[in-house]
């Protein structure tokens, strides 16, 4: 499932932040560039703006042209909330599919590699596995008032990224308890549930703000 609904308003663009283009694709198409060159992918799920159906299509068509994928997206329009759109991309896959990845349009030039990690982890066993890298940066923790409460030790800290991969009954199991948590792994951490961290990668950085998007076209080698 590749989540795509959301407005990208601190990115200033006049489209939503997912059909921004970088290098002349879209973000979008460059994410499922990456998801459909996953093997292990069956099936896919856009969830994107009731205004950008049409355009979405497009580029799933050209996407799947590109890699050679025939018949496996289908796009779906998401909800206010990203959980509404993680719900409607939920109801959207086959009966058949028990494996489900969760990934983030912003989060376009991740490996093939990070999505492959994922599933293996899942497939080992797993229930939910997220990727993530180290925290270089030391974090505090702070009250109300901005004042430092805690500096927890960094080498135990993770930045996590996507996809992230879930057991499919227990993401529905999280998302029919909750849905206001900033990723799904957050969901399933609320069910007591175990969630694996594997490796992730810098290239899987989230698109947020025109800086971002600079950043990923120095990765994709292109200059303005």
């Amino acid at each position: 499932m590749v989540v795509a609904a959301g407005s990208g308003s601190r990115l200033g663009a006049a489209v939503p932040k997912a059909f921004v283009p970088l290098a002349g694709v879209p973000l979008l198409g460059h994410a499922l560039r990456g998801v459909l060159s996953c093997a292990a992918v069956s099936e896919v799920v856009l969830v994107v703006p009731a205004a950008q159906v049409d355009t979405a299509g497009a580029i799933a068509e050209a996407v799947c042209r590109e890699v050679g994928a025939r018949g496996v997206v289908t796009v779906v329009v998401g909800g206010a909330e990203r959980g509404d759109s993680v719900a409607a991309g939920l109801g959207a896959l086959s009966d058949g599919v028990e494996v489900v990845l969760v990934h983030d349009a912003a989060r376009c030039l991740t490996p093939v590699a990070v999505f492959d990690r994922v599933v293996a982890a899942v497939e080992a066993g797993a229930v939910a596995v997220v990727p993530g890298t180290p925290v270089v940066d030391t974090v505090k923790q702070v009250d109300p008032d901005g004042v430092v409460v805690a500096t927890p030790d960094r080498s135990t800290l993770r930045a996590v990224q996507t996809p992230q991969g879930f057991r499919r009954d227990v993401l529905v199991r999280a998302h029919a308890t909750s849905s206001d948590a900033t990723d799904d792994a957050g969901l399933v951490e609320r069910l007591g549930e175990p969630v694996l961290v594997v490796d992730g990668d810098p290239r899987a950085l989230k698109v947020t703000t025109s800086a971002d998007l600079e950043t990923a076209a120095r990765l994709l080698g292109v200059t303005s």
